[in-house]
């Protein structure tokens, strides 16, 4: 095992060698990582130093793979410090791409553990990071507490550099709030740890504290000390963009001081090196910076040229303060769209201010989840385990008495929807008994009519008939003739009214055309409202006669739904309704020409819920079939009772 864990250590070291080739160190971090994975070793600390090698090779995705599989270890096995290491790893990789709000989550969350175990060293350097970001926003005051929290740290260890460049830091912050002498004062501080670190690693470290002691002069108006301070920083070895930076901002301040010798070479020569090293941010600060000498020396196009390519820079790299300066130059400088860059300046300020707000308070929402806030949580949890018994044995009680309650509505809910129904059905019952009553009342008169026309009319006419045909009538043959014709025809006459008088006394069953006429006239209505033609058809061999009047009242209304469904959602011009038996069942078969739906798709509505619910009620069968633009088929089977 511990031959075995030499090995990573071993591997480890070799990935980190910066003489290898990429390719060699993926392998080995790869080799590394998968024995630890595959093997469930527990190496945390190990995962998350792979993890970060991984991230400095650029590969992302396995960076955030490799880390979390170390951060599960690591709270798995409660590493206190790997679980800050991974947190540091996330950190970094966020901050290093410009995601400030995710980077301090994970500088808060590795500080919190860092603190925990005693790591002073790494909190110190987490508290600085944290300080960094906060002054990005311009939450000075959150910056400068941070700052001096990591001092107080940095001072127990003699952490000169980190010292150093706590107070360099702290002299940003303050020149951003224009306290310029309190800037001058943490600077210096910064040059006393300068000197103890050793010179082989302080000599590049001189320029920057140079460089903004002399900006800070240059804010201050004192041109020549400003100048002497960039002088000094130009003499020390620093990277070639470092060299940049001082030169231009020399040639500025030099701008300021009346003296104009070698100026603008000296501001190209900056703004070439930038342009060359893709240092977009330094070209961005050179071209402002070059907008205001072509302003300084009368020439207006060429300063709103500059101000404009480096308002888009600013625009594109979303720097709000080199955004809002630009804006300003483009404002002073075209005096014709004066107006427009003033308005933008102001609406973006305005945004901008919201947005860091926001972004402060979310540092605060953040920082909230201390210790401090966790060792109260601890202290108030006993508290908590009481009251929640005590709030659980209340809320027991009344979801009791709430439940009995809601119980009782429901009861009396249904009970009112039963008697509603009842009520309903009795209604339809007695509407289909007073149609029915109506048509025996119609049948009743057709019969009297056919016994009058027979019995009355028909026997008087043959009476009439047969008298005529036994007088003597004297004429000539003509006459004869005609007295022949008229009798011939009374008799048809008498034919005639005999067809009618037996025609309307001829036996059918009155009670199944009385229920038929009734779903008639409902289509019939149905029709004119929804506009479509309708195509009727019932078995003589139903005996509706038979049928209960709650059967008949729920076919009537089943329906009166179904052609309902048909006008609201169909849009149908024509439908077909059939009712046949197969001597156990009735069968009702609807079918519309409608838009259709997807059955399987479509949720089901309330008026095919009601069918559902009568037919269940009635112990018969649904089959409802439907295609888009093809139209709708509902079958229903409900059985007949002896």
């Amino acid at each position: 095992m511990n031959s075995q864990n030499d090995s990573i250590k071993i591997w480890l070291k070799q990935a980190k060698d910066k003489k290898l080739d990429n390719l060699s160190k993926k392998q080995l971090l790869f080799k590394s990582s998968n024995y630890i994975i595959f093997n469930n070793e527990k190496l945390p600390l190990e995962l998350s130093s792979i993890a970060y090698e991984f991230y400095k090779l650029k590969d992302t995705a396995t960076f955030f793979k490799v880390n979390k599989e170390a951060l599960q270890l690591a709270t798995k096995l409660n590493h206190i410090y790997a679980i800050g290491d991974t947190h540091w790893n996330y950190a970094t990789y966020f901050v290093k791409n410009k995601m400030y709000d995710k980077g301090f989550f994970h500088f808060n969350k590795a500080y919190q553990n860092f603190i925990k175990g005693g790591f002073k060293n790494e909190a110190s350097q987490i508290l600085y990071g944290m300080a960094r970001i906060k002054g990005r926003y311009r939450d000075y005051a959150g910056s400068e507490i941070l700052n001096i929290e990591a001092i107080k740290l940095f001072n127990e260890l003699n952490n000169y550099e980190y010292l150093y460049a706590s107070y360099n830091h702290l002299g940003l912050l303050q020149k951003d709030i224009k306290e310029y002498d309190k800037a001058l004062e943490y600077y210096n501080k910064a040059l006393l740890y300068l000197k103890k670190i050793d010179k082989k690693h302080s000599e590049p470290k001189y320029i920057p504290v140079y460089n903004n002691l002399g900006n800070i002069y240059l804010k201050k108006k004192k041109y020549k000390t400003a100048i002497k301070y960039y002088n000094k920083a130009l003499k020390n070895k620093g990277t070639i963009s470092q060299y940049a930076r001082v030169l231009d901002n020399k040639a500025y301040c030099k701008l300021f001081s009346k003296d104009t010798t070698g100026i603008k070479s000296e501001l190209f020569k900056a703004l070439s090196i930038r342009d060359s090293l893709k240092n977009i941010e330094g070209v961005l600060t050179s071209k402002t910076h070059i907008s205001d000498y072509y302003k300084h020396i009368n020439d207006t196009l060429n300063a709103i040229n500059y101000a404009k390519e480096a308002n888009y820079i600013a625009r594109q790299l979303k720097n709000g303060g080199d955004y809002l300066t630009t804006l300003n130059q483009l404002a002073n400088l075209d005096t014709k769209n004066s107006k427009k860059y003033l308005d933008r300046y102001i609406e973006f300020n305005d945004s901008l201010i919201s947005a860091e707000r926001r972004i402060q308070n979310k540092f605060t929402r953040i920082e909230f989840e201390t210790d401090e806030y966790i060792e109260e949580t601890e202290r108030l949890s006993q508290q908590r385990i009481w009251i929640l018994i005590t709030s659980f044995a209340g809320i027991l009680i009344l979801s009791l008495l709430y439940f009995l309650r809601v119980q009782k509505v429901q009861n009396e809910k249904l009970s009112l929807e039963s008697e509603q129904q009842k009520a309903n059905e009795e209604v339809y019952i007695l509407t289909l008994q007073q149609q029915a009553k109506l048509e025996e009342e119609k049948v009743k008169e057709r019969n009297r009519i056919s016994e009058e026309l027979h019995d009355g009319i028909l026997g008087k006419l043959f009476g009439t008939r047969f008298g005529l045909g036994f007088l003597n009538i004297q004429g000539d043959e003509k006459v004869l003739e005609k007295h022949q014709a008229l009798l011939n025809e009374l008799q048809d006459i008498e034919k005639e009214i005999r067809d009618v008088s037996h025609k309307l006394s001829d036996n059918f069953d009155g009670s199944n055309i009385n229920f038929i006429s009734i779903i008639a006239q409902l289509l019939k209505d149905k029709s004119e409202i929804g506009n479509f033609k309708y195509q009727f058809s019932s078995d003589e061999n139903i005996s509706w006669k038979s049928m209960d009047e709650i059967t008949k009242a729920n076919v009537y209304r089943i329906i009166q739904e179904a052609l309902q469904n048909i006008i609201k959602h169909a849009e149908a011009k024509n439908i077909a309704l059939s009712l046949s038996t197969d001597s156990h069942n009735l069968i009702i078969h609807l079918k519309d020409d409608g838009k259709g739906f997807n059955v399987k798709k479509k949720k089901t509505g309330i008026g095919i819920k009601n069918i559902n619910s009568r037919i269940k009620k009635l112990k018969g069968t649904v089959l409802l079939d439907s295609e888009i633009n093809t139209g709708t088929s509902l079958s229903l089977t409900i059985p007949l009772k002896s």
